[in-house]
């Protein structure tokens, strides 16, 4: 048993023709409710125009050396492919970004879309892979852009600026004179 909600990785898009960036992960106990927070956390201040989260349970991930020692059948199971989203990591270059979204692949399973995928993408230099199905991505409506734009209107403030700090300050210093 556990008594913590699932966790969800969170995908940011910063520009309608730029790639969903992995930026982090939130705790809820549903997908509507990991994307309110993400959409709190994540898109306050920064530019953001869509928001994707997607349960932590659902992604399977691997780095190039793993992928390297894969052995046995990737197939999996049998019948219809599904469509399954691809992310990698192909620079050290933004540290804050771990991931992006690069495309869908079909596959049987999981570890069949990721070999499919580094497959397909062998002359890049991707350092980490993740696959999930794309059914398993919780997208935020394009109707939710007015609420996913940053809050300009409401200025940033320091501690220092608040006067409770320098309350505090003094009567720290009143109760250490008073010794």
């Amino acid at each position: 048993m556990t008594d913590q909600w699932p966790r969800y990785e969170v995908f940011k898009q910063d520009r309608l023709d730029g790639p969903f960036r992995n930026v982090g992960s939130v705790h809820a106990p549903d997908a509507e409710l990991a994307l309110a927070n993400a959409r709190d956390v994540f898109a306050r201040r920064p530019a953001c125009v869509a928001l994707w989260v997607v349960p932590d349970a659902a992604i399977l991930r691997r780095t190039a050396e793993e992928l390297g020692e894969a052995q046995g059948d990737p197939r999996g199971e049998e019948g219809e492919p599904v469509a399954y989203a691809v992310f990698s990591k192909q620079s050290q270059r933004q540290s804050m970004t771990y991931v992006d979204y690069v495309g869908e692949v079909a596959a049987r399973s999981r570890e069949e879309a990721l070999l499919t995928a580094a497959a397909a993408d062998a002359d890049t230099a991707s350092n980490v892979w993740w696959v999930c199905p794309a059914v398993s991505i919780f997208r935020s409506d394009p109707d939710d852009l007015p609420g996913l734009k940053a809050a300009t209107g409401k200025l940033f403030r320091m501690p220092n600026q608040y006067h409770t700090v320098f309350t505090m300050q003094k009567i720290r210093r009143g109760e250490e004179g008073d010794e």
